[in-house]
């Protein structure tokens, strides 16, 4: 069957993303995470606006507050402090988040280009997407030491690139820092007082190829910096330029004097900045440096339709604007302003810059210099002062505190209009054990048939079809309501939980079906929506050998993604059945567990983005490698858990040999964050469905974490493989399960003998 989508009236419904009727809807993609687009995110939250779907995408969660960095080297705050985790903060404004580096921009099209997945459509796109350290002269290498751009890498690396220089403590250090603006001032002052408090002598020196240091700047906070840095013995090479470097130095050319070599244990890039290579590379309007050039209006010259702001934007009609936060941050109410206009046909309003703002130096030991309207000050007072500015404007994007529980400045979840009501989606949205099966006991037998192996008598994951020929076809049929509003992730997650049912029972899987519902947009969209789905599809299939041969779409009121997979034994003929265990047998669970929490804290905006990252990866991975280690002989059972909870997947084993099982529970492995999530009382909308069934599954142990003992029915999407195994061999098969990627594959538990009356499942603690 082809895909197809059928001519009903339905198929002609135009809808909003909220379902409310309207004769179209736009897409906003905001591109980036820098200082204006956090702006327009947290003004969304507070204020959205009806008709737009919007879009943030990020090459990660974290946006990190470039005015804190210094203050971050120098050991006043921990990276929490300065770090804007994007994921909750898109949630609470009603933002789809794609964790994509953008790659490139199809101005005809209308298509942000991405790394690793389709391009996406934008009827308005913003372009915040910082900038990178500027390519020495000549090509030379760089890639020694560490570059203060993109800055979010620079702080993930300079903390392991201080304490490997301060190795041996009480060791002499050799730091050059390599630009002589603010950046790099900050950065010797800072580094010097971290060093010194570490009790780490440090022989710090600024390389700058400019006669001055601090060019721009106010003579009064010059006189005061140069001062600071002869007191504290920090050197300055003014008017010299780095020809090239080695992991133990540099090379210096200077218009004063013959080449230099300058020893280095610890190099630090501040030489100015340069733009995202991609933005001039699609044809956009850009300057010397490549910065993309704007109007007043932050839009793109000559582009109605694009904007763009902070580091990587040149101002047109105010070049002299320098690549400084500040005017990041003051770029932002005026792009949401300009954003929402554009997107009404409303009038934009022109930026113009005031020259003259507070300027505020952070020189380390919790002090700091400052000048305003040319008047310069210093002093600890001036560093509270700073660090009280940093924190206000922190505190208005931080959704969640360094623990993961919302921030004080933000509501409460729970007095968030539709929360609670919001129905999860993977394969949380199975219907339940109980239900399903009162269903099929009311049918009535099915006629005998000779070529089912397996079919609805063994709940098991796949049917097993014999062919009069004697070939043997499994096939399964899985599929579930969008978890996300990202067809393409929904997709490849529905493709790879599906093929799952396949791989669980040691087959090669072979062909897919699928069937698509694609929610009822405005006219056009729909078609875009299906393309993104398929594509995620085939991301999951194509690498294992699945080939998507068919399948059926249509409209209706959400997404929904369901895959028919088919596959066939092994080289070996085998297939693992539910049965086979034996009293003494390991237990073992491949992936972590904890899906169904995340998900339902993502929807609340309550995960945070690396939690949900982590979950995403184990979702997108799928089992085929466990697949192929659980065809060893000693594997005697196995199945997928999925929907109905890690604690109904083992009775189905347990029930099948007639056995009990005793779980390690502190030996389960476990998302992060999931833990903590559902003691603050996160939990899927279908959990207690899974839960209901407890008392026929557990026996309860008060003396456990409760907690770990929820997520026993905590509902799985694409989730690991529950394998038995001779314990005489579980050793080995974990050390195959690693060394095929599964990292966090462990025994969780032993058969043991059948209790009756009562669960199989008993609890235990080590």
């Amino acid at each position: 069957m082809s895909l197809q989508k059928p001519h009903t009236p339905e198929a002609s419904i135009r809808l909003l993303p909220d379902d409310s009727s309207s004769a179209e809807f736009r897409e906003l993609v905001l591109v980036g995470g820098g200082h204006a687009h956090v702006q327009v995110l947290r003004r969304f939250m507070m204020r959205p606006l009806e008709g737009v779907r919007l879009t943030v995408v990020l090459d990660r969660y974290e946006a990190v507050y470039s005015g804190m960095v210094p203050g971050y080297l120098a050991g006043d705050y921990e990276s929490h402090d300065l770090t804007i985790d994007m994921l909750p903060l898109a949630r609470r404004a009603g933002a789809r988040c794609i964790l994509a580096a953008a790659t490139g921009v199809d101005l005809e099209e209308k298509r942000i280009s991405l790394e690793g997945r389709p391009p996406i459509l934008f009827d308005i796109a913003s372009f915040d997407v910082g900038s990178r350290v500027r390519e020495l002269p000549g090509g030379a290498s760089r890639e020694h030491g560490i570059a203060t751009r993109p800055i979010a890498n620079f702080v993930r690396d300079i903390d392991d690139q201080i304490l490997k220089a301060a190795a041996p403590p009480g060791s002499k250090i050799r730091v050059n820092v390599v630009g002589g603006g603010a950046a790099g001032v900050e950065l010797a002052l800072c580094v010097e007082a971290r060093l010194r408090e570490k009790g780490c002598p440090a022989e710090v020196q600024i390389v700058a190829g400019a006669d001055t240091l601090l060019s721009g700047t106010h003579r009064s906070l010059v006189r005061r910096v140069t001062r600071e840095l002869a007191d504290r013995g920090i050197r300055t090479r003014l008017s010299a330029r780095v020809i090239s470097s080695d992991s133990h130095g540099i090379n210096l050319a200077s218009e004063k004097g013959p080449p230099e070599y300058l020893k280095s244990d610890l190099t630090l890039w501040a030489t100015g900045a340069a733009a995202p290579a991609f933005l001039k590379e699609s044809g956009l309007p850009t300057d010397e440096m490549g910065f993309v050039r704007v109007e007043s209006t932050l839009q793109v010259e000559g582009f109605d339709c694009l904007f763009a702001a902070g580091d990587c934007a040149r101002m047109v009609d105010h070049p002299w604007v320098p690549r400084a936060g500040v005017y990041a941050v003051r770029a932002g109410p005026y792009l949401d302003r300009n954003l929402r206009a554009r997107l009404k046909g409303g009038r934009l309003q022109r930026w113009r810059p005031q020259r003259d703002f507070l300027a505020l130096l952070n020189v380390g030991e919790k002090r700091a210099f400052g000048c305003k309207w040319g008047i310069g000050f210093e002093g600890r007072l001036v560093w509270r002062l700073k660090d009280w500015i940093d924190r206000r404007f922190m505190s208005r994007f931080q959704v969640l505190d360094q623990n993961g529980l919302p921030a004080s400045l933000f509501p409460d979840p729970k007095e968030m209009e539709g929360l609670d009501e919001m129905i999860c989606g993977g394969c949380a949205a199975k219907v339940g054990p109980s239900p399903l099966r009162t269903a099929l006991d009311r049918l009535p037998p099915a006629p005998a048939d000779s070529s089912v192996l397996v079919g609805l008598a063994e709940a098991d994951d796949a049917a097993v079809l014999q062919w009069p020929a004697g070939d043997v076809v499994l096939a399964t049929v899985d599929g579930f309501r969008a978890f996300v509003d990202d067809p393409f992730l929904v997709g490849r997650v529905a493709a790879t939980n599906a093929v799952s049912d396949v791989l669980a029972k040691g087959a090669v899987a072979r062909h897919a079906l699928a069937l698509v519902t694609v929610k009822a947009d405005t006219p056009g969209r729909e078609a875009e929506s299906l393309f993104q789905v398929l594509a995620g599809i085939r991301a999951a299939l194509d690498p294992i050998g699945v080939t998507l041969v068919g399948g059926h779409s249509t409209t209706g009121p959400e997404l929904f993604v369901g895959l028919c997979v088919t596959g066939e034994p092994g080289s070996e003929g085998r297939i693992l059945g539910l049965g086979g265990l034996s009293e003494g047998d390991a237990l073992v669970l491949t992936k972590p567990i904890g899906t169904g929490v995340l998900l339902a804290a993502d929807a609340r905006g309550m995960a945070r983005g690396d939690w949900l990252q982590v979950g995403l990866s184990n979702m997108v991975r799928d089992n085929s490698a466990a697949a192929a280690v659980a065809l060893a002989p000693e594997v005697v059972a196995c199945t997928d858990v999925s929907g109905f909870g890690l604690a109904a997947h083992l009775d189905e084993l347990l029930s099948a040999s007639n056995v009990g099982a005793e779980l390690i529970l502190e030996n389960l492995p476990v998302l992060p964050g999931v833990a903590d999530l559902i003691r603050w009382g996160i939990k899927s909308t279908f959990h207690e469905q899974n839960a209901s069934q407890r008392t026929h599954l557990v026996r309860p142990n008060s003396d456990l974490d409760q907690a770990l003992v929820e997520l026993l029915y905590d509902p799985q999407t694409s989730g690991g493989l529950l394998m038995g195994v001779s314990p005489e061999h579980s050793v080995g098969l974990i050390q195959s399960l690693h060394s095929s990627g599964d990292l966090e594959a462990c025994v969780i538990g032993r058969v043991v003998k059948a209790s009756s009356p009562g669960p199989r499942i008993s609890l235990a603690s080590h």
